[in-house]
């Protein structure tokens, strides 16, 4: 080795340490704010299923239904994809996946429905059901037969029914820490949030709740749902729905958009209700930003035209469930409500065709960043990093096997995690 070469400066170190001690507060916010997203897996959609119509089979009706209607009108491969447009070379990895999902995955996110799906009830019955959903969720979890994430929609904090909304969440929660404890993949959704302190309340309400059976505080998160203008926009101006994260108080896992509510909010007509109106795709640019980086991921609203009915319509409903599927994707809204169990087969053909389309081209960039290769983009950590979700999504949901990520990439799962892990400041280690 020879002598390393001096070079010259100009500033004191005292400089550089003034200025960490002035940034220090800022430092510490950034942490604590835009903590990154958590590397856990993200279900593809949340099915929503009534309070009174949950039972210990539901998971698996839904998947037979959805299969009989593959059956009935869509029975191979190349039929599917005709109605939806599928390359050629496509078309059956798509389709046997699909069908190998329904039969062993068919919902990956059941949320059991307090709120628009139950309706007003007698509060005797509704205890009923919440004490029923809990012991349901809890058996599921313990045969294995649950889905990867599971909980409830309660009804919301506004007066009308916050009391009755509260004694559900109670019942539900204490009928699975009776049960033997709260699973690992637990739920929760606030529906019509409106004000930053409904948020708050809520925080309170599960504090109260972690106290009470002693419970490290910050076990129970939740996703806001985001139904009504003011969610977006409030009266001062500011967007209130970056107010309802901070809140939340780390708790918030997610921003769901309610197609319906929030398009009603603002006046626009039945027949032109849906998620990519113009007022939709602002609602949710504005949930995407406010969520960016602070670990709180943003889910698309759903569609309410079902595939049901003869074959022509049912083609129809599944090109436009598709079509609207695909384009969140491109959005990087990787998550929707399904409302029927006809949605299911196309939600997974959606986000199968999305991930197995751009596979090769992917593996093909992150395996020559990862080896310093060239090519004709020049790609940084930051794509990397982009590239590598990219593949573990596809992985978590079955449109890709880690076997051919490993054939064409040389990377193993916990190689693609190293490079998807980075935050803003620490992209560069991931490139050392």
């Amino acid at each position: 080795m020879g002598q390393q070469e001096k070079v010259a400066t100009s500033l004191a170190g005292a400089v550089s340490e003034e200025i960490s001690a002035s940034l220090a507060p800022v430092d510490a916010e950034l942490e604590r704010r835009y903590p990154g997203d958590p590397g856990t897996r993200q279900p593809v959609h949340t099915v929503y299923v009534p309070g009174d119509a949950f039972t210990a089979g539901t998971l698996r009706t839904w998947g037979d239904q959805a299969l009989a209607l593959l059956d009935a009108h869509a029975p191979d491969a190349a039929s599917l994809a005709a109605v939806l447009g599928l390359a050629d070379d496509l078309a059956e990895p798509v389709y046997s996946r699909v069908r190998a999902k329904l039969e062993r995955e068919p919902i990956e996110d059941l949320r059991v429905d307090f709120e628009d799906g139950y309706g007003p009830r007698p509060d005797a019955e509704e205890d009923a059901a919440a004490a029923r959903a809990a012991r349901l969720i809890a058996e599921a979890y313990r045969d294995g037969t649950a889905a990867p994430y599971m909980g409830i929609r309660m009804k919301c904090m506004e007066a009308a029914v916050r009391d009755r909304g509260i004694r559900t969440l109670d019942v539900f929660l204490t009928g699975l820490m009776e049960a033997g404890g709260l699973p690992d993949g637990l739920v929760l959704t606030l529906p019509k949030v409106t004000y930053a302190e409904q948020v708050s309340a809520f925080v309170r309400l599960l504090e109260a709740f972690e106290k009470v059976h002693g419970l490290d505080a910050g076990r129970l998160g939740f996703e806001i749902q985001i139904e009504t203008s003011q969610a977006i926009l409030a009266t001062d101006g500011t967007a209130t729905v970056a107010r309802m994260i901070q809140a939340a108080e780390g708790r918030a896992t997610g921003l769901h958009y309610g197609t319906f509510d929030y398009s009603a909010c603002l006046g626009v007509s039945a027949a032109h209700q849906a998620g990519d109106h113009p007022a939709a795709d602002y609602a949710k640019a504005v949930m995407q930003v406010a969520a960016a980086g602070t670990g709180v991921r943003v889910c698309d609203g759903s569609t309410n035209v079902l595939p049901v009915g003869p074959t022509e319509k049912v083609h129809d409903a599944w090109r436009l469930h598709y079509g609207l599927t695909r384009r969140a994707l491109s959005r990087a809204y990787y998550q929707g409500w399904d409302m029927h169990p006809g949605h299911i087969p196309t939600r997974y053909a959606a986000v199968f065709a999305f991930y197995r389309e751009g596979f090769e081209q992917a593996a093909a960039r992150l395996t020559r960043y990862a080896h310093r290769a060239g090519g004709d983009v020049m790609d940084e950590p930051a794509t990397a990093k982009a590239l590598s979700g990219y593949l573990l999504r596809g992985l978590d949901c079955g449109a890709l096997d880690i076997a051919e990520v490993a054939r064409l990439t040389g990377l193993t799962r916990a190689d693609l995690e190293s490079f998807a892990a980075p935050r803003r400041g620490d992209l560069t280690a991931s490139a050392q």
